[in-house]
């Protein structure tokens, strides 16, 4: 690590940088992480101001991120939580990767890249971003709607298939032959099994061994906990994001959520690191090649995004509004496609897919709020739906309560 002023200068200047960028975002309402993704292209490689010093420190940086955004995911949700999603909402989960890997497998396919790198690109497409969900729903005042468990059960179900694909992932790019990839899949299915039943069975006495009702204490033991089984998976080769993600699940009750209000800013100030460290490594000038691509992988997927989220909510017996909001709502993608993205880049099967990659989530990441908002009107005016709402008060965009007016209304409309 250096010890020069110069290294201090330039990590300052990058935090700093990011927290300008973060105020920016909040201040019109969207999402940093494009902010961010285009800091990082700027001050890296063929960029206008290249890092020197500091880079091997935002390295660093960047994978503990990666191991604080998966614990962070943990900590939302319980064993029994993921137990119940699997067994009532898989069918989602089945119609959600069909309809979301395959396109991004087949374009990989025919620009000519290898099954290697169809996919990771099949991954790329088809996680949603539950950050960008999460913080759209909250400024939508939607997290009390009908259509919101659906969506929520689609991204626990995203999160979870993440602890099988990651482990394939890092075996395929690893160069790993037939029988050490099965070994490493069934060595992280293993796992994961194993946390899950520790987790459902045992999961109070595995955070009464965690709690303390200092939160130094909490946060060192949590944080330090996370970091020696995130290693020791990346050691069996599986994947340092599964481990912090399986830690994150163990815990429940009263020491994940005193654990997330602890570990939440770290989380985004090296979550924040880790999306300018994706874009050091992604050459501006590579990406206007790969740009009408990802657009149109972009418009394909945001496609199936909604038909994905209408079909979910329709099972779910929800109303027609609800339904497009729904689809519009699962649009974005984000940090674990960039993750996911990162892992090949890392690797270099692909030059061409680290910036296609980074122009895709540009794209959808900027699109996904807009989608959220817009879908059900849009939706609604296309197939002839649309009706003027009950009052002025129920026009006001994001209104929870004028949604749910509107859709008790179709229901009691459809079923007198």
């Amino acid at each position: 690590m250096h010890s020069s002023p110069v290294f201090l200068i330039e990590f300052g200047c990058i935090i700093l940088g990011l927290g300008l960028l973060g105020r920016f975002a909040a201040r019109f309402q969207f999402s940093p992480i494009p902010l961010y993704l285009l800091a990082g292209l700027a001050f890296g490689q063929g960029g206008l101001l290249p890092l020197g010093a500091s880079e091997e420190f935002v390295a660093i940086g960047a994978e503990i991120g990666v191991i604080l955004l998966l614990l962070m995911l943990g900590l939302e949700y319980t064993a029994s939580d993921l137990v119940s999603n699997l067994k009532t909402q898989y069918p989602a989960g089945l119609v959600d990767a069909a309809l979301n890997a395959l396109p991004g497998a087949i374009a990989a396919l025919l620009l000519g890249w290898g099954p290697v790198a169809a996919v990771v690109l099949a991954g790329v497409t088809w996680v949603s971003s539950s950050g960008v969900i999460a913080k759209v729903l909250g400024d939508l005042g939607r997290l009390g709607n009908r259509e919101t468990p659906t969506i929520l059960s689609i991204l626990v179900l995203e999160d979870l298939s993440m602890a099988v694909y990651l482990p394939i992932v890092t075996a395929l790019l690893a160069g790993s032959g037939l029988a050490a990839g099965s070994l490493t899949l069934a060595i992280a299915l293993g796992v994961a099994g194993l946390v899950l039943v520790l987790a459902v069975r045992y999961g109070r006495l595995v955070s009464r061994f965690v709690s303390s009702d200092d939160p130094e204490k909490l946060l060192l033991v949590v944080l330090g906990l996370t970091l020696v089984i995130a290693g020791l998976a990346q050691q069996l080769q599986v994947s340092a994001a599964v481990g912090a993600f399986l830690v994150g699940i163990a815990l429940s009750g009263e020491v994940a959520e005193g654990a997330h209000h602890l570990l939440a800013p770290l989380r985004d100030l090296f979550a924040a690191v880790f999306f300018v460290f994706f874009g050091l490594h992604t050459d501006p000038s590579s990406i206007p090649p790969v740009l009408l691509p990802a657009l149109a992988l972009a418009l394909v997927t945001a496609l199936t995004k909604i038909a994905t989220g209408y079909w979910a909510a329709k099972r779910a017996g929800v109303s027609v509004r609800a339904r497009w909001r729904a689809g519009g709502t699962l649009v974005a993608r984000g940090e674990f496609s960039i993750v996911i993205a990162g892992l090949a880049v890392t690797a270099g099967i692909e030059p061409s897919l680290g910036p296609l990659a980074t122009a895709y989530v540009l794209i959808l990441v900027v699109i996904g709020p807009l989608t959220a908002r817009f879908t059900e009107p849009i939706g609604l005016r296309l197939t002839g739906r649309l009706r003027p709402p009950v009052n002025k008060g129920e026009a006001i965009a994001g209104d929870a309560t004028a949604h749910e007016a509107l859709d008790a209304s179709e229901d009691t409309a459809a079923h007198p």
